[in-house]
């Protein structure tokens, strides 16, 4: 299976792919952290240049999250764009899309998400409620349940690399991703 994970520049997504024998490639206009398949650039190039079986699409949340809902009168034009960028992820002709964001205004202006899901269902003892739109897709089933549920990501300090620090996808869930998706 060939997979696009669009917008992550950490590489887990992409290397749970490519651990289970599929051709996954990464892309961001960052640098991947993680040796392997990434290109580094705009998202169109290769999601209309390669044949894709399945996209999982991590768009950024600067502009979208409601976290931020109190600055939200403040960038409207931001706004409208971040929500542009999400309809033409999950309008790209691929078959398969999981789109992921936290809870954000795609609920309010495009559509609500299929799933809802928490890092404490796929082994990791954190908190943070994680929106699935999802294209051709099934919701992902919970593998690990575990105690623990500490808001640890929403309670870390404001710092030049907090942003990166919270876009990271969990293992558990990369796995979970490719397991339960990378065989339809």
């Amino acid at each position: 299976m060939n997979v696009l994970v669009a917008c992550e520049f950490s590489g887990i997504v992409r290397e749970a792919f490519a651990k289970r024998g599929h051709f996954a490639m990464s892309c961001d206009l960052l640098p991947s952290e993680r040796s392997g398949p990434h290109y580094q650039g705009d998202v169109l190039d290769p999601i209309y240049s390669g044949k894709w079986d399945l996209m999982i699409a991590h768009p950024p949340c600067t502009h979208l999250a409601v976290s931020g809902a109190r600055w939200f009168k403040d960038k409207l034009p931001e706004q409208a764009l971040a929500l542009a960028f999400v309809e033409m992820l999950l309008d790209a002709p691929i078959e398969r899309i999981a789109l992921e964001n936290p809870v954000s205004i795609i609920s309010s202006r495009i559509r609500k998400p299929d799933q809802i899901i928490q890092p404490w269902q796929f082994g990791h003892g954190e908190t943070k409620a994680t929106c699935l739109w999802l294209k051709n897709l099934p919701p992902l089933t919970p593998t690990h349940i575990v105690d623990g549920r500490e808001a640890r990501v929403h309670r870390m300090p404001p710092g030049p690399n907090r942003w990166r620090e919270r876009s990271r996808t969990f293992q558990g869930i990369a796995d979970a991703m490719a397991d339960q998706w990378g065989t339809r």
